[in-house]
Parts: C-alpha cells; sequence; structure tokens
C-alpha cells in the first residue's frame, strides 16, 4: 500500500507526517505510553444509487481520499477509551451491550452496537485505547459514522479476530450499530462503500448476499464535495422518511420492499394508491425503480468508457432526487443551501455532472466533472461556500484498514 492509494496521487508525506505526529502526541497525553498499532477509515462518495439500498436497490459508491485516522494499543481490562480530536472523551465497557437510547446519535452508541453484533457472532471481544483525528465531513454526506463504525469493527477484526470478518460482515455489523444503538434507520450503501474500498456496484437484492462488481473510475475526471453548510444532525426524521414512504408502497401491494414489487404491477396501481398513501410516497418509488435502471445504465457506461453515458446517469439521478425524492431542501424551510449549489454547479459545469450528495436535505453535492474545469469550478463554488467547504477527492482504493506506517511514510 502506498500513500496515493490512501490520499490521492497528489498527497504528500509531511502531511501524513504532521497528521501522525499530532495523534502520537494526544495519545501520550490521554492514554499514557505509545500506540501499538494505526488504522484508517475513509468517508464514500456515492455516485449514483441515491436512497435504493434500504429497500434492496442498486448503487455505485466509491471509497474517497479522506479519512479518520487512529492510534491504537490494546488492553486487558475491557475497557474501550477513544478521544477523537474535536470531541469529548468517552469510555464503555465491553460487557456492558444494552441500547441506551440516551446514547442515540453519539459515537459511543455506535461503539457499543459493533461489540454487541460481533458478540453476537459468538467472536471475541475486547478493550482498547485509541485516539483519532478525522478529515471526514460530520453530519454533511461523506459517511463520518459510517467511517468510524468501519473503524472500530476494523480495529476488533485485526486486533482480536486474527482479521476472521470479511468485507460483506464488516459492512452488516457497522450498519446494525448504526440502526439499532445510533438510531439513523440507514441502508447498507455508507457501510459497504467504506468496507470494501475502491468504486463498486452494488445489488442488494439480497442484503446479506450482495452481488458486487469492481468498477474503474473515469479516467480524466474528478470528483468536488461542497459541503453547502448544512447538518444532517436534526434530519433523520425526514431522512426516515423516504425509507418509509416507499415501504408504504410496497406494504399496499403486500410485498415487504420495493424491490419486491414488479414496476408494471406498481404503475398499473397507481390509481388505487393515491389516497391511501401520498403522492410524495408515489414519486418516491418512482425514483427507486428508475434509479435502479440508471445504476445499471451508468455501470454499463464505464465498463465500456463511454463517459459522457455515465455522466448522463448520474446527472439525471440528481434531477430525480431534486424531483421525485424531494430530498435537495428541508421540507417547509427556506434555507435551501443544496438546492443552491446544485444550480450553480449547472452554471459551471460543461462537461461532468451533479447531484445531491448521500442522506441529502442539507450537506453536501458531488460533482464529477473534467480536470480542465476543476479550478474555475472549485474557485466559484469556494466564493460562497468557503474554501475550507470545497474539496477534490479521489477514489481511495482501502477502505477501512490497518496501516503499515513504517512502510508509509519512511
Amino acid at each position: 500500500m502506498q500513500i496515493k492509494d490512501l490520499y490521492g496521487a497528489k498527497a504528500e508525506i509531511s502531511g501524513l507526517k504532521k497528521r501522525v505526529k499530532a495523534i502520537t502526541e494526544q495519545f501520550r497525553k490521554n492514554m499514557g505510553g505509545e500506540p501499538e498499532e494505526w488504522y484508517s477509515s475513509s468517508g464514500r462518495a456515492e455516485i449514483i444509487g441515491n436512497h435504493t439500498d434500504h429497500n434492496h436497490g442498486k448503487v455505485i459508491v466509491a471509497a474517497i481520499s479522506c479519512d479518520i485516522l487512529a492510534a491504537v494499543k490494546k488492553r486487558a481490562d475491557g475497557i474501550i477509551r477513544i478521544h477523537s480530536a474535536g470531541f469529548p472523551p468517552f469510555e464503555l465497557n465491553v460487557h456492558d451491550l444494552e441500547v441506551n437510547p440516551k446514547e442515540y446519535g453519539k459515537s459511543v452508541a455506535l461503539v457499543r452496537g459493533v461489540v454487541k453484533a460481533i458478540h453476537d457472532r459468538g467472536m471475541e471481544v475486547g478493550g482498547f485505547s485509541a485516539c483519532t483525528e478525522s478529515t471526514v465531513f460530520r453530519g454533511a454526506g461523506v459517511s463520518s459514522s459510517a467511517a468510524f463504525e468501519l473503524l472500530v469493527c476494523e480495529i476488533f477484526n485485526r486486533m482480536y479476530l486474527g482479521g476472521r470478518l470479511n468485507k460483506v460482515d464488516k459492512a452488516i455489523i457497522s450498519q446494525y450499530a448504526e440502526n439499532v444503538y445510533f438510531g439513523k434507520p440507514c441502508g447498507l450503501l455508507d457501510q459497504s462503500g467504506i468496507s470494501l474500498g475502491g468504486i463498486n456496484k452494488i445489488d442488494f437484492g439480497n442484503p446479506q448476499v450482495p452481488v458486487i462488481e469492481e468498477l474503474k473510475p473515469a479516467e480524466g475526471y474528478t470528483l468536488v464535495i461542497t459541503n453547502t453548510g448544512g447538518s444532517h444532525a436534526a434530519l433523520t426524521e425526514h431522512y426516515a422518511a423516504i425509507k418509509s414512504e416507499m415501504l408504504e408502497v410496497a406494504a399496499y401491494f403486500g410485498k415487504e420492499c420495493l424491490r419486491d414489487l414488479p414496476y408494471e404491477q406498481f404503475f398499473d396501481g397507481i390509481r388505487q394508491l393515491r389516497g391511501k398513501v401520498s403522492e410524495r410516497a408515489i414519486l418516491r418509488a418512482f425514483h427507486f425503480y428508475e434509479e435502479n435502471d440508471r445504476v445499471d445504465t451508468a455501470a454499463e457506461a464505464l465498463r465500456a468508457g463511454r463517459i459522457s453515458d455515465f455522466l448522463k446517469a448520474v446527472g439525471e439521478s440528481g434531477i430525480s432526487s431534486l424531483n421525485c425524492l424531494q430530498n435537495c431542501y428541508v421540507p417547509g424551510s427556506t434555507q435551501q443551501p443544496v438546492a443552491l449549489a446544485i444550480h450553480m454547479s449547472e452554471r459551471l459545469i460543461k462537461d461532468g455532472a451533479v447531484r445531491i450528495h448521500g442522506g441529502g436535505f442539507a450537506g453536501t453535492i458531488l460533482a464529477y466533472l473534467a480536470d480542465a474545469e476543476v479550478e474555475k469550478y472549485v474557485a466559484q463554488m469556494s466564493k460562497v461556500f468557503g474554501k475550507e467547504n470545497v474539496f477534490t477527492a479521489s477514489v481511495r482504493i482501502p477502505g477501512a484498514t490497518r496501516l503499515e506506517l513504517s512502510e508509509l511514510i519512511k
């Protein structure tokens, strides 16, 4: 593994060395002694497949070059202590695994949930101390919670389990922690993208055994993610409504999820659906079916090197999220930073595409644009949203992984 595999071709060793030094100093101060191991867990970019995973749909997702970096040391007392830069420290006992509603939305809940899921599989759990520092936007669409879950899961996997957990196992364990302990009803997209690394098409027809196809990113094009300043932190209700409304449509036809409901049956039943569910629910179901088709189209275009067709599918996904899924603004609010950023992008981009990124309602947008346009686009978006909130990203080869620092920073 090389530094470019983690942080992109332009990454400098000096930057990683600076982060390592700062985290090591914090570890010595807060934990005592020296760290024994180092771990990194990436953010993720949802390329296409917005809000389809929780109805067993299809997505294209990539691990990207921002991460949580952690210094870790094993403990023998069953206590997990974590100090994350910028956040209050916490600790828990690996034998105290009850769901605590007071912990919903907090990092401690994610750790407790991961421990519980591993324990329930009959595997060993134990304590560790960790200091972490993150370049992953928190609450803004690149999955800071999933990055943290996968980080903890990989620490257990390597420190206690000898690498027994495969990538799908780790994604499912992490999703369980977020659903049950953190209180967020997410699908498997976020966790899978980070666990798998690279860029992949995933079919969640059977979430326990997803069909995974590795893809190659479009050459000559760059991902630019803009944090519009909103946060997902207070938007779980709106996020959850997308899933629940899609499920309402499926339930009307006696199905558990939309993937089980043939499109033709859904379409022929719209007249009966009206009045039983909202028109918004029907539009969101339309998005599900059409988005799955777009994922297939985009993946086929990438395989064949037809980048314009790939970008067309990504752009159409963004339009559908705006018009059908309706997750580009908070209902009833006149504050609409995401919609503003998308419209600005449409005016700026000549060769590329733009769309909402992740859960939506607030947070980030994703632009996929030709390298020649990046500098001007970044400059213009930075004027409005701040230079610190606009960054380029590359596809990262490993997702959550243990690092051999001596090899990386020699």
